[in-house]
């Protein structure tokens, strides 16, 4: 396949989802809301697990770092399309897409790799109560979460250069709510089959194997939740627990729906984007705070330290 002009790609334009023009100004006000209360919100997080010493524990150590994704994964997405709703469409320099492209998966991969270590501390907090202090230490802790990091830098590095070492030029609208790698493959000037296989083959075997290791972790979860005596117990054990299982699969639904499944449906894709890079990582912060009593506690203490 042959570029008319590889030379004179300079921008894209990220032509977002379709809605009713009328409701331009309201989807305007809407995402620039969600974005805002999203920020607000896990910095409150971020806030509360500083500034209480009570929290200082590996499973909010994690919950920091998720927070701190949450905030910057809809840093790198939403403002563009806050913008788009302003302009008619968003503008994009070629430098822009793939920076957004890069830290888009490198925030992505990270949380990804981040929920499997958060339902390895749930496991072993659970599972393994008498050895979960000599195994979760601050060191083991640290390795953890910035190992998770580094492995969502690399794999966004490999599907990055993949990307866009392909020429360019066949058109300059990314047909997306912003630039993703099936949508900007379909504007490359080359054979993209490989880009593809490696695509479906890289993000589908990360996101199963680190699904599976969730699912195996709760199962053994579950089944040690129903040995304790105590109803109370149990019932606490499950509340924790179950704010982690949701949000993993306000995660991984939409991921599959995206990436593991033959053929793609634009406008529909669209949506499902919006979903999981605008109101999951709203419902991260509401999901653990209304369902955690310790977190509301710090919250409340943090609110009466600022007023007084």
């Amino acid at each position: 396949m042959e570029c008319k002009n590889q030379t004179g790609l300079y921008y894209f334009i990220i032509v977002g989802f379709p809605y009713p023009p009328n409701l331009r100004n309201l989807l305007f006000l809407l995402f620039l809301l969600i974005y805002l209360l999203t920020f607000i919100g896990n910095l409150l997080i971020l806030l509360a697990v500083a500034f209480d010493t009570q929290l200082h524990k590996p499973m909010y150590w994690f919950l920091c770092h998720l927070s701190f994704l949450d905030m910057t994964v809809s840093s790198v997405i939403v403002p563009k399309v806050v913008a788009g709703f302003v302009e008619g469409g968003g503008v994009i320099s070629f430098s822009g897409c793939v920076t957004q492209l890069f830290f888009f998966h490198f925030l992505g991969c990270t949380e990804c790799f981040l929920y499997t270590v958060m339902a390895y501390d749930r496991f072993l907090a659970i599972c393994k109560p008498l050895h979960y202090t000599t195994i979760m230490n601050h060191k083991a802790c640290v390795c953890l979460a910035f190992g998770t990091w580094f492995g969502g830098s690399l794999h966004s590095m490999i599907q990055t250069t993949l990307t866009f070492h392909l020429p360019y030029g066949q058109g300059n609208q990314v047909h997306y709510i912003f630039c993703d790698i099936p949508a900007v493959l379909k504007l490359a000037c080359a054979d993209t089959t490989l880009n593809e296989m490696v695509t479906f083959v890289d993000i589908g075997f990360l996101a199963m194997t680190c699904f599976f290791l969730i699912l195996m972790s709760y199962m053994y979860i579950i089944s040690a939740i129903l040995k304790i005596n105590s109803s109370d117990g149990r019932r606490r054990a499950f509340s924790t627990c179950a704010a982690h299982i949701t949000v993993v699969v306000t995660y991984y639904v939409p991921l599959v729906f995206i990436y593991l499944r033959p053929g793609s449906q634009d406008p529909l894709d669209g949506l499902v984007a919006v979903f999981y890079t605008t109101v999951t990582p709203l419902l991260n912060p509401i999901i653990y705070t209304l369902r955690n009593k310790e977190m509301k506690c710090a919250i409340r203490k943090l609110w009466n330290r600022n007023v007084s």
